[in-house]
């Protein structure tokens, strides 16, 4: 995945939450960093299938960067 993501804990839900900034709205959560980026990188792939099959601009990654907090 080229696309950044920061992962970071959630208290509220007692979840890693895995955002990807440069896909609005594109987000994923795990119980464990691992398991945030690994559904996240499901959730880039859906996002980036709708935005085409709908005619939607796909931005270009700017490259990746895992930032933990």
């Amino acid at each position: 995945m080229k696309y950044e993501v920061i992962i970071c804990w959630r208290n509220e839900d007692e979840v890693f939450v895995a955002d990807v900034p440069e896909l609005p709205g594109c987000m994923a959560h795990g119980t464990t960093q691992e398991a945030a980026l690994r559904n996240a990188q499901g959730v880039v792939k859906l996002w980036l299938d709708t935005a085409r099959e709908v005619g939607d601009a796909v931005p270009e990654p700017r490259g990746r960067r895992l930032i933990f907090a």
